[in-house]
């Protein structure tokens, strides 16, 4: 499991969206980047879809979790 306390573009907040990782200053959930490039869309799409989310968002994302999978 990753440990996204780590990643500065993330946050939780018991209190926002059942406590899950959150994209800072949104209500986007961070797996939700992952579902939808599981479903084929590119990071263009997602950053166009979920307009409060910055692409620095997203790559310190996927630069967190590439991180954490070549250290497992």
């Amino acid at each position: 499991m990753i440990d996204w306390s780590q990643c500065p573009g993330v946050e939780r907040n018991p209190a926002k969206v059942s406590g899950a990782w959150l994209f800072k200053g949104t209500r986007v959930p961070v797996k939700a980047l992952f579902e939808n490039v599981e479903g084929g869309a590119t990071v263009d799409e997602f950053l166009e879809w979920f307009p409060g989310v910055s692409r620095a968002q997203v790559d310190a994302v996927l630069e967190h979790a590439q991180r954490s999978l070549e250290m497992a």
